[in-house]
């Protein structure tokens, strides 16, 4: 199958399930924002960056390692299990200790009660089967649509049915590992070749090694997406966290759901073309295109009409943060551009360009969100956000010819 029928009948099944997780997502927070308080999902908002943060910091980018290598999964199976159960383990250690300083650092004694329970999430995830990234390696779209699915209807209806019944915003991590739980189970159950506690250190070496700019970009991307959401909570609190983040994931919604369906998609078909740079340029030309002509409408809609939009979702009680949204709105479609790129350069190897642009995102952020936050408040660190993005540019501007002209 060529490229472009590669490409479509991917981007359909993906369209597809981000079209339902996305509606599930929504139909979940216009719930709970209406049970919920933005303080509540402020104290949420916390927790999510505390995994996030040890997630990024322990990543090995083995998913990542075993879509492009050209040997069979099965090889660095066993290997990759036992990094990934380490990992879990590691990160939920982690969480548990560094509870009293998150309590300190953000002022918020409810949040300890969300870090104990997800540190679960990050042990349980470490015990998933390596061999369901086959479905992306293998270009198998339609089977990671119905996987994926499942996960995501199981976190939305165990989160809305907690909530309604508790009002309590643990209700959103119960869902989370809920969905964990059974994408565990779901991996051995699918897969006939399951992993077994064994350890090849030259394998590991590799993972390593190749995955070592994985993990720095990843670390520069976790900042530089969250410095924002930790400024607002320290300086802020949780109530203006609450709202930020919330308004963040609506004015991205539509343009960065193009970009990740593109981008779930293309990375693998890249890897698959990497050897024809000519072939390669052409498909990315022709992609980039494409998610621009999709996420700058929705972008234009979300930054024109953000009341009503708030309304929808959220509800009234959200409308502080509409100011704020028109600014996120632009941003979306930055970063919508800027993750196709990175599918590029990872899907050649050059996973330390993607490291670098990220560096001077956070430079660019890093420059401004303590005075904007500080002197406009959540409007200010949007914009900051904003700044941080653009600055990413001339790293990806300046680096394609090191994959186009070989």
């Amino acid at each position: 199958m060529g490229y472009f029928k590669e490409t479509l009948s991917g981007l359909g099944w993906m369209s597809t399930l981000r079209v339902i997780v996305r509606g599930l997502a929504i139909v979940k927070i216009a719930i709970l924002a209406r049970i919920l308080l933005p303080s509540q999902f402020g104290t949420y908002g916390i927790a999510l960056l505390v995994l996030g943060l040890l997630e990024m910091l322990t990543e090995t980018g083995i998913n990542v390692f075993l879509i492009q290598e050209k040997d069979t999964l099965e090889e660095y199976l066993d290997s990759a299990w036992v990094v990934s159960i380490l990992r879990g383990i590691l990160i939920s250690i982690v969480i548990l200790i560094s509870v009293p300083f998150v309590v300190w650092f953000f002022g918020s004694p409810q949040v300890s009660s969300l870090l104990y329970l997800i540190a679960g999430v990050g042990f349980i995830r470490g015990f998933i089967n390596p061999m369901a990234v086959k479905f992306q390696k293998a270009l198998e779209f339609k089977k990671e649509f119905s996987f994926q699915s499942v996960l995501f209807l199981t976190d939305a209806v165990i989160a809305i049915s907690i909530g309604v019944i508790t009002k309590n915003e643990s209700a959103l991590i119960w869902g989370m590992l809920a969905a964990a739980v059974l994408e565990v189970i779901l991996s051995f159950v699918i897969f006939k070749k399951r992993p077994k506690f064994a350890l090849d250190v030259s394998r590991v070496k590799k993972v390593v090694s190749a995955g070592k700019w994985v993990t720095g970009a990843g670390i520069f991307s976790y900042f530089f997406q969250n410095i924002d959401n930790i400024v607002i909570g320290r300086i802020l609190g949780t109530s203006f966290l609450g709202l930020y983040q919330q308004v963040y994931r609506i004015s991205t919604l539509p343009v960065s759901e193009v970009g990740q369906i593109f981008n779930k998609v293309t990375f693998p078909v890249f890897v698959n073309i990497e050897g024809d740079r000519e072939r390669l340029k052409t498909a990315y030309k022709k992609t980039l295109l494409i998610i621009f002509g999709l996420v700058f409408p929705f972008g234009l809609i979300v930054t024109f009409f953000p009341r009503p939009i708030i309304l929808l979702i959220l509800g009234p009680n959200w409308l502080p943060a509409e100011p704020v949204l028109r600014v996120l709105a632009i941003y979306g479609v930055v970063k919508s551009l800027l993750n196709s790129s990175y599918s590029l350069f990872l899907s050649v190897k050059l996973q330390k360009i993607v490291m670098l642009s990220e560096l001077f995102g956070i430079i660019g952020i890093g420059i401004l969100i303590f005075p904007l936050t500080s002197t406009y408040g959540i409007l200010g660190a949007g914009y900051a956000a904003l700044f941080g993005s653009l600055f990413c540019l001339p790293v990806i501007l300046i680096n394609f010819p090191k994959i186009f002209k070989k």
